[in-house]
């Protein structure tokens, strides 16, 4: 389970995401929903960098079931969300990435979480063992 104590080591793959103006709320910092928009996007850039997800034509994606996020230290734009990501578990259909987020050069955590997807057949959304190409990339990102 991510912690704050986590540093930028713990992640295996990271992808740098430039807040945005309209990002930050009333109080000054990015509001807790971008987070999640944060974490999609890098497990998503990172299915799609790897050839793994072809989002308008793949047999096989992955859909959300489970995520969550604690927060440590604001974010607010204009800084730069560095994601990192890893593969934390690796089920039969399903796989839970974790995420941290750090803000600029930092090394420790701002924030962190986790996204499960379960992968399922397009036409019936039907759980469906995650494909061996899938599972070996997952390896890569494995803790």
């Amino acid at each position: 389970m991510p912690s704050k104590d986590e540093t930028r080591a713990d992640y295996r793959h990271f992808l740098a995401i430039p807040t945005r103006w309209m990002d930050n709320d009333v109080y000054g910092h990015v509001n807790n929903v971008e987070y999640y928009s944060y974490f999609d996007t890098v497990v998503n850039q990172w299915l799609i960098e790897k050839g793994l997800l072809d989002y308008l034509n793949s047999k096989v994606i992955g859909l959300v079931i489970e995520t969550s996020c604690s927060y440590f230290a604001p974010i607010a734009f204009p800084d730069v969300v560095h994601a990192g990501l890893r593969v934390a578990k690796l089920g039969n259909s399903s796989v839970r990435y974790e995420v941290g987020l750090f803000r600029n050069d930092e090394d420790t955590v701002s924030a962190a979480g986790h996204f499960i997807h379960v992968y399922v057949e397009r036409p019936d959304n039907r759980p469906v063992r995650v494909p061996d190409p899938m599972r070996d990339a997952f390896a890569a990102l494995m803790v």
